[in-house]
């Protein structure tokens, strides 16, 4: 009797038969399974078809194609039995997958790169012993390299000996070579420490050491002589810088500072003197230098100002004319705050070609000068802007036109 399930599919019997008659694919024809027949035998083909899958045969739980057991038995099931490739121990499947990746024989890369592989269980020493990569110390200086490289270091390490190119015996430093060479190699040539007193010795150290021992006053003598020539060489430059800073222009104006203080001083002790800085009449004429004595001098002293002006030796004095010519004119700069209301004071002359101060001078100049012991009077410096701020100004005129101030 046909079930209720039966009935509703196949109404009647020539439709199933003609149903169950049908030619079909087997329902994993896409996996491969090339089978086809009437519908009724589908059910048999599937008990028996590889491509259908069934229970682990290892009873793992796992539904499993028939074509596919004997893979799944041998590497996949967790229940199977297997040996370890590297260390040849039998595991279950599951304790299989733990142990790889962690066996101790299985072959691994250098971690440091080097390009070796050894077993897991041996790279420590590997890494601490063997590997090309690993860092080493350099024997010289301490610095650390790689095994690869440390050769290649050693041979310019600055801390690596190297032999005298002098052949002594000593095998110093590579960065103390250039020291040995010049304070202690016995087989290199030295020059005397007098050598810029004049000394020509050229030897060995040892020779050295004796040729200094033996000619101490020699030496003595050398430098007595270069101290000589340095004090001529040092006043030459003294005398150029001052003649660079000096004027040439024949005038200069005098800032004479601490008024007070060098009034006082003038006036507490006898023949102070202040002197100016040296001018020129020109860049190649006469050398002068103006003095002034706030107290007096002769005539003016305790109650006037003095102004001289002296002719120095100069660098040129062989070219000029003598006996000097110019004329010489002071002035006192009176320092209102009106320039238009202010009141200098001036005085000048012409030298008188029959007077000494005027001849060419000597080494040692004239003492004094020429000039006016009364020049203003004390009175006088009171009563304007001839000190300001404690400063007062003195020009120095030279003019060669003999043109006298009034």
């Amino acid at each position: 009797m046909c079930s209720i399930f039966e009935r509703t599919i196949y109404p009647d019997p020539e439709s199933e038969k003609a149903i169950m008659g049908s030619v079909v694919y087997c329902i994993h024809h896409k996996e491969g399974c090339q089978w086809s027949d009437e519908l009724r035998k589908l059910k048999a083909h599937l008990n028996t078809c590889k491509h259908d899958a069934v229970l682990c045969a290892a009873q793992c739980g796992a539904m499993i194609p028939r074509v596919l057991m004997q893979d799944h038995l041998r590497y996949t099931c967790p229940r199977r039995r297997a040996n370890c490739e590297h260390c040849g121990k039998e595991f279950s499947g599951s304790a299989l997958e733990e142990h790889q990746g962690n066996c101790g024989h299985e072959p691994v890369y250098c971690e440091n790169k080097c390009g070796a592989k050894v077993q897991r269980r041996h790279t420590q020493q590997h890494v601490q012993q063997h590997c090309s990569k690993r860092l080493v110390p350099c024997r010289h200086c301490g610095q650390r390299y790689t095994q690869d490289t440390v050769s290649a270091h050693g041979a310019m390490c600055s801390r690596a000996p190297v032999p005298c190119p002098q052949r002594c015996s000593a095998a110093p430093a590579r960065d103390e070579l250039d020291a040995h060479l010049r304070d202690h190699c016995a087989a290199g040539t030295v020059l005397c420490a007098y050598r810029d007193a004049g000394c020509r010795f050229k030897g060995t150290r040892p020779a050295l050491e004796r040729h200094a021992e033996e000619s101490a006053q020699t030496h003595l003598s050398l430098v007595c002589a270069l101290a000589a020539r340095q004090a001529r060489q040092l006043d030459a430059l003294r005398g150029a810088v001052a003649r660079l800073g000096a004027s040439s222009s024949g005038a200069l104006v005098w800032r004479v500072a601490d008024w007070a203080a060098r009034m006082a001083d003038a006036r507490a002790k006898d023949g102070v003197e202040l002197v100016s800085p040296t001018f020129y009449t020109s860049q190649y004429g006469y050398k002068l230098q103006a003095s002034l004595f706030l107290n007096g001098n002769g005539a003016g002293e305790s109650t006037h100002m003095s102004v001289y002006i002296k002719i120095l030796p100069g660098e040129y004095d062989a070219l000029l004319r003598w006996p000097f010519a110019h004329t010489v004119s002071f002035t006192l700069f009176d320092q209102s705050s009106s320039p238009d209301r202010a009141c200098n004071i001036v005085e000048s002359f012409v030298p008188d070609p029959t007077w000494k101060n005027f001849q060419r001078p000597s080494k040692e100049p004239d003492a004094l000068g020429f000039g006016f012991p009364r020049f203003v009077s004390h009175e006088m410096l009171k009563k304007r802007n001839f000190v300001k701020d404690d400063v007062m100004f003195l020009r120095v005129k030279v003019d060669p036109s003999k043109i006298v101030a009034v």
